[in-house]
């Protein structure tokens, strides 16, 4: 076993994940990928308990066990209050912060409604889950972080104002993240789909996005969770820091 392996295997606490908006889409992919590259699960979900169910049954038929954990994370109290006990348990091994939404429109038209909302499950979430989490790993000493972005976050997006500002201020927490925590074996890295065959993307208007993607086809949630396999495998230990395009050559 090489050293770099070495890191990632052993006690129970360096296998487990916890993923956020793990029930549907993205989420739920990376869960199904990572129980397959033999992590246990918790899996958080605010809204959605059959989808959740399903997806534990997965990781379960996969060998791995899987914990629901049902919170919004963008309450913060809400948050720590369900991870807390959980963090007296065990550290894990790895954070997924996947949760967000959408409230697209006009900036000019935006209810500060939209606009906080959508911050706050993206930025204020990343701060609710992860910063927990990387005490305890601090602690350890080790850990991976991947955050999910966007192309929207790299390019901006009209009509996405505020989904645009969230997903770009993720890219710069995690490059500041990476600086502070990386002395202490703990590795920050995003990742940024573009366009992916999500509910969230069931409203696009392809034949007017298709063009503009150089590969010519909307990408898939597994294309996604391979990318954040990849960050949370050992063939990723020397990466720290990096925003990795999940798009079809959408942005370059």
């Amino acid at each position: 076993m090489s050293t770099a392996e070495s890191k990632i295997q052993g006690t129970k606490a360096q296998r487990t994940i916890l993923v956020t908006g793990g029930s549907r889409g993205i989420g739920a992919a990376v869960c199904r990928r990572l129980a397959q590259d033999g992590f246990d699960i918790w899996l958080n979900f605010r809204s959605s308990p059959k989808e959740a169910e399903q997806v534990k049954n997965d990781v379960e038929a996969a060998g791995r066990q899987c914990r629901l954990v049902q919170f919004d994370c963008s309450n913060l109290d809400e948050t720590r209050d369900a991870l807390e006990p959980l963090l007296e348990e065990e550290t894990p091994f790895g954070v997924v912060h996947n949760a967000g939404i959408t409230r697209d429109g006009l900036f000019a038209m935006m209810s500060q409604k939209e606009w906080n909302r959508v911050l706050e499950v993206s930025l204020g979430g990343l701060y609710n889950v992860v910063q927990p989490v990387v005490k305890a790993m601090i602690r350890q000493r080790r850990g991976r972080i991947a955050v999910i972005s966007s192309v929207s976050g790299q390019a901006g997006q009209a009509g996405q104002v505020n989904y645009s500002a969230a997903k770009a201020g993720l890219i710069g927490a995690v490059k500041a993240l990476a600086r502070e925590v990386a002395r202490r074996n703990i590795l920050v890295n995003a990742v940024a789909p573009g366009l992916i065959e999500t509910d969230m993307t069931s409203g696009v208007p392809l034949e007017r996005v298709l063009p503009l993607i150089p590969l010519g086809r909307v990408g898939s949630p597994e294309e996604v969770a391979g990318a954040v396999s990849f960050l949370m495998g050992p063939d990723a230990s020397y990466i720290t820091g990096q925003v990795i395009g999940v798009n079809g050559g959408l942005y370059m």
